[in-house]
């Protein structure tokens, strides 16, 4: 199974996309990596005769997989034609969903307009001069005043 479970991910792999690599994880399932797509397709044995969970999900920033977005069991008796029909609609699903929060465009990356930018700054609506201020301003108006008049007075 595991042979004809290889032969089979690399024609698929042919079908799929030009660009790909296609390798063997430890519990025995093959990848099929298309990285200019950032797709994977990953087939695994299943306890059924002749059939193959296929899953699919992205890649992401760096290179990790995320987690599978959807998943199916085929035949693998079908064909790959028809393996290859049952892949695409996965990669359709995988690409119509809306991204996990950890695939989400990351601030500061991407062009943005300055009318895009959030502030820096939070705007203020309250009077920006509060009590506590005004009483130091008050202290330091009177310490000069004092200072003034003893100068003037001579000490």
């Amino acid at each position: 199974m595991s042979g004809q479970l290889r032969d089979t991910a690399s024609e698929l792999a042919g079908l799929l996309w030009r660009e790909h690599t296609v390798y063997r994880e430890r519990s025995g399932s093959v990848v099929i990596r298309g990285a200019h797509v950032e797709r994977w397709i990953s087939l695994s044995p299943t306890g059924g005769q002749d059939q193959v969970l296929i899953r699919a999900g992205r890649i992401l920033d760096g290179g990790t997989t995320a987690p599978a977005r959807s998943e199916t069991v085929a035949s693998l008796t079908d064909g790959t034609s028809e393996l290859a029909a049952v892949c695409r609609r996965l990669l359709a699903e995988t690409a119509a969903g809306p991204a996990p929060r950890s695939e989400r465009p990351r601030p500061g990356r991407g062009k943005r307009t300055k009318a895009a930018k959030p502030s820096r700054k939070p705007v203020r609506k309250d009077r920006h001069t509060g009590f506590a201020s005004w009483m130091i301003i008050l202290a330091l108006v009177g310490v000069i005043a004092l200072f003034v008049r003893n100068l003037a007075t001579g000490f």
